[in-house]
């Protein structure tokens, strides 16, 4: 695998940021042009784009399955376009996967983009699949936060950042109803996987998320355990996701629905 730290100016945000980039490493010939599958794997609150490769396996299981993996910098945004202060939902589900494409040789498919993510980027990873399913073919949400607003109970005033005081539920920022919108249509439907550790202190809100999306007849792969909101249930757990995403189509125990 290559590693790629890369530092790049964003029209969205108005700054330059960074993300990590791994890609499986061929070399010469036809097979030096391949495009890969690619995971956009998002951080949690308190972590950076840095964070999967500093605390967990992830490029060794990214290697078993040629797949490359897309870390960007998010800071503390929830993946949303804050109404204090800058449009990460626009960077993160526009901008990110265009820049990445055109500078790395990652797939610029629905069936080939996955998106997971870890507490704060679980939330993300869901909603990037549940609000933007015509690009997202799967995603995968690790001890992810289901609930937005639940949020003030650990950002306190900090919350109003990412949603401006507003009541979350029924906005496009709320999982439970971007869950309710994909169910009623006629568009594609995400593959979905979701882990929490049941001594985690989400456990009860991807309870109500998996209970939700089940009786909406989504597809959604629940997983549980053992395990608290820590890196250990986390390294754990990608290499679940990763073994688990339908790469190809014969790939995966799960397959898209019509």
């Amino acid at each position: 695998m290559a590693l790629i730290q890369c530092g790049f100016y964003s029209e969205m945000l108005g700054f330059a940021t960074s993300m990590n980039v791994i890609v499986p490493q061929t070399l010469g010939g036809a097979a030096g042009k391949r495009v890969y599958p690619v995971l956009y794997l998002l951080h949690g609150l308190t972590d950076d784009h840095t964070a999967w490769l500093r605390y967990s396996s992830v490029e060794r299981y990214a290697a078993a399955r040629g797949l490359a993996v897309v870390m960007p910098e998010a800071h503390r945004s929830f993946y949303s376009d804050m109404d204090r202060y800058r449009r990460y939902w626009t960077f993160v589900s526009e901008e990110l996967p265009t820049i990445a494409e055109s500078l790395f040789p990652v797939a610029d498919s629905r069936r080939q983009r996955y998106a997971a993510g870890l507490s704060m980027g679980g939330y993300g990873a869901l909603k990037l699949a549940l609000g933007r399913p015509d690009r997202y073919y799967a995603a995968a949400s690790l001890s992810g936060v289901t609930d937005l607003g639940a949020i003030g109970s650990f950002m306190g005033d900090e919350a109003e950042m990412v949603y401006g005081g507003r009541p979350p539920a029924g906005s496009d920022g709320d999982l439970f109803e971007l869950a309710r919108r994909v169910a009623g249509s006629d568009g594609p439907r995400p593959l979905l996987y979701q882990c929490c550790g049941t001594e985690d202190e989400l456990y009860g809100e991807n309870v109500r998320f998996r209970d939700h999306a089940a009786g909406l007849g989504l597809n959604l792969h629940y997983e549980e355990e053992p395990g608290g909101h820590d890196w250990d249930y986390w390294d754990r757990n990608i290499r679940r996701v990763i073994d688990w995403l339908p790469l190809g189509p014969d790939a995966g125990p799960a397959r898209e629905e019509s």
